[in-house]
């Protein structure tokens, strides 16, 4: 499931985005592995929120400003580890599904809630 969500929303990005390169395992600074943690937790909740999940329905809406985060996030990690988009994809997919697994997706959101408003989406 977590992976099926993830796949829509990386189609909605830019796909002129996606940088062809090395495929090779790429070490992520922390700024990098927080962006790629609240991508993940956003999108677990957004999806939550769409089909009406009443502890997704606790935080505030997602919506467009949280699929705008994703899209820019992830665009920003490839450009920084030069992985295209499968590679970026296999990585939050990876996050989401450890979030998932390990019950930290409320534990991380109010953090995510903040980098997404200071983001400006």
């Amino acid at each position: 499931m977590i992976a099926e969500i993830l796949a829509l929303l990386m189609m909605q990005a830019d796909p002129s985005a996606a940088v062809q390169a090395d495929p090779a395992p790429t070490t992520l600074s922390l700024e990098d592995r927080g962006l790629l943690r609240c991508s993940a937790a956003l999108a677990i909740v957004a999806h939550g929120q769409e089909i009406g999940n009443e502890d997704a329905r606790r935080w505030p809406e997602i919506g467009t400003s949280g699929q705008e985060f994703f899209v820019r996030a992830l665009a920003g990690l490839m450009d920084r580890t030069g992985l295209d988009r499968d590679g970026i994809s296999a990585l939050v997919s990876a996050e989401a599904q450890r979030l998932w697994d390990s019950g930290e997706v409320d534990k991380v959101m109010p953090s995510c809630l903040v980098m997404m408003g200071s983001s400006g989406t």
